[in-house]
């Protein structure tokens, strides 16, 4: 069955890396996302994270106990009034008590911040959701975090390596795939390559167009 690209949402970045610009996606050089680069933490198993990065606060604003959020999520929607997020490396739980747009950013408030001087604390620690909150998608469609560390198997049953990395090329994303033999395969997301993913077995079959293997 052939499957369409993958969703591009930012916030299903896995974690341990730097921060990623808004443009970042999981896996890219830099990352955040990705057990490479994005950010995401909790359960380390290949279920997928606990928590997925949806932004950065950044510093107060006004005098309400305002809050600037750099966004990393394609669902900034979400993060309205009365919903649970988490905050820092130790993800305490937090109920939004504002929010509003402010340029590319969130202008977000909490419950028990009401000065600047009160959620100055929270100055540059990432703001998560859980995974269990996060959106469904189409049928098709499936989150970074759900894709990195898939097994991925060549349509003649022959095993390919291990899907590392996702990059955002504008055009389509391209799977970066370990080989186990050393070296790297990367893959276009488009379904003459990409026939099958299997998130329960955590596998992908692929079918490698003339010039994908490296000499």
């Amino acid at each position: 069955m052939m499957v369409s690209k993958p969703q591009r949402g930012r916030d299903d970045h896995p974690q341990g890396g730097e921060l990623p610009s808004p443009d970042k996606p999981a896996g890219r050089p830099v990352d955040p996302d990705n057990q490479t680069s994005a950010q995401t933490s909790g359960s380390p198993d290949r279920g997928g994270p606990v928590f997925l990065a949806v932004g950065q606060l950044r510093r107060p604003h006004g005098i309400r106990g305002e809050i600037i959020l750099h966004v990393l999520t394609d669902f900034p929607e979400r993060l309205k009034r009365g919903v649970t997020v988490y905050v820092g490396e130790d993800h305490r739980p937090l109920r939004i008590r504002s929010s509003r747009e402010h340029g590319a950013a969130l202008l977000l408030s909490f419950y028990g911040y009401d000065s600047p001087e009160t959620v100055r604390e929270l100055t540059n620690s990432m703001l998560f959701v859980s995974s269990a909150d996060r959106p469904a998608l189409p049928e098709g469609e499936y989150y970074h975090h759900e894709l990195l560390g898939m097994r991925v198997l060549t349509d003649d049953g022959g095993e390919l390596g291990t899907l590392t990395q996702i990059l955002e090329t504008g055009a389509n994303d391209v799977y970066i795939v370990a080989r186990p033999s050393g070296g790297d395969v990367l893959l276009p997301a488009i379904d003459s390559v990409i026939l099958d993913i299997d998130v329960e077995r955590g596998e992908m079959r692929v079918h490698l167009l003339e010039g994908l293997l490296p000499d």
